[in-house]
């Protein structure tokens, strides 16, 4: 089990995740800080009156405590400052990722990535305003296929020991049914045979 941050890890802190035994950290990140932009364009102007410096802390807070990790078997979203969120989805729920990105977020190279489950309603968990979401969205995409491509592999092989274990049963069944039988008809023969020795000899002792 391994939770050591990549170079695109740095500056994540994960002492909040608890991961599997043979789960690794294949990506890390939170959104990006650009996103502050707007906050900042607003709360400036009204930090005269207090409000615009709680506008501005409240969304730098939400944003550094915001944290988003894929590993090998899941994806996982924290949230909170005060308290914490934790959201899990593992990789075999997964049924649709897809990405978008608003005006903003395209000029400056961040957007956000929706994951959709099999049996859910709607999104189920988005990776809200990360650099490239394109990236994000593929890296997932291709760990999930990875998986399933894994899964399957054994399915497979299972299923092709089993098919031989059910054959194999079958001939011994067959084998066993057919020996009585086998029996039966050798001693049949074998009378046939004694029968017809005893005839001709005595047919040779009429002749005499």
């Amino acid at each position: 089990m391994s939770t050591e941050p990549t170079d695109e890890d740095v500056g994540v802190d994960l002492e909040w995740l608890s991961l599997d035994d043979g789960e690794d950290v294949i990506w890390a990140g939170g959104p990006d800080r650009r996103t502050l932009i707007p906050a900042f364009a607003i709360g400036i102007p009204l930090s005269i009156v207090l409000i615009g410096l709680v506008i501005i802390a409240s969304e730098y807070l939400r944003v550094t405590n915001t944290h988003y990790v894929v590993t090998t078997r899941a994806l996982y979203k924290k949230t909170g400052v005060l308290s914490r969120d934790v959201k899990r989805i593992e990789h075999a729920k997964v049924q649709d990722i897809s990405y978008s990105q608003s005006a903003l977020g395209t000029h400056f190279g961040y957007g956000s990535v929706e994951v959709s489950t099999a049996g859910g309603s709607g999104v189920e968990m988005a990776f809200k305003s990360v650099p490239d979401p394109k990236a994000v969205q593929q890296r997932i995409s291709e760990r999930i296929k990875r998986e399933r491509g894994e899964s399957g592999d054994e399915h497979t092989k299972d299923d092709v020991l089993e098919e031989i274990l059910t054959e194999l049963r079958a001939i011994r069944t067959a084998v066993e049914e057919d020996a009585p039988g086998r029996s039966s008809a050798e001693n049949r023969a074998a009378d046939r045979q004694g029968d017809g020795h005893q005839s001709y000899e005595y047919d040779e002792d009429r002749s005499v």
